[in-house]
């Protein structure tokens, strides 16, 4: 049985996750213990994590809280869209 494995839907899929994926490599530190596994460190070359501007509040410029609002707005507006839809045609 091979599903869809060779249909072009899968095929697409395979790319678009292999596109996000490309810069995602590094090291992951586990602390195994009683059947969790806890997070105790990360690292990678490509990472976008800045201890500079993680707080938001000292970064130095690089982020305001206004600049969300628009972003939000266009969210909220496609969510309320979808919303308005599936009451008038019921959720797919």
């Amino acid at each position: 049985y091979n599903g869809f494995w060779w249909s072009p839907e899968r095929e697409m899929l395979q790319a678009a996750i292999d596109h996000s994926q490309r810069w995602v490599t590094g090291e992951v530190t586990l602390k195994l213990y009683k059947g969790q596994a806890y997070l105790t460190g990360r690292s990678s070359p490509y990472s976008l994590y800045s201890e500079k501007i993680v707080t938001f509040e000292d970064d130095h410029g690089a982020y305001d809280q206004k600049d969300a609002e628009g972003f939000i707005k266009l969210n909220a507006l496609r969510l309320r869209l979808l919303a308005g839809r599936d009451r008038k045609f019921g959720k797919n």
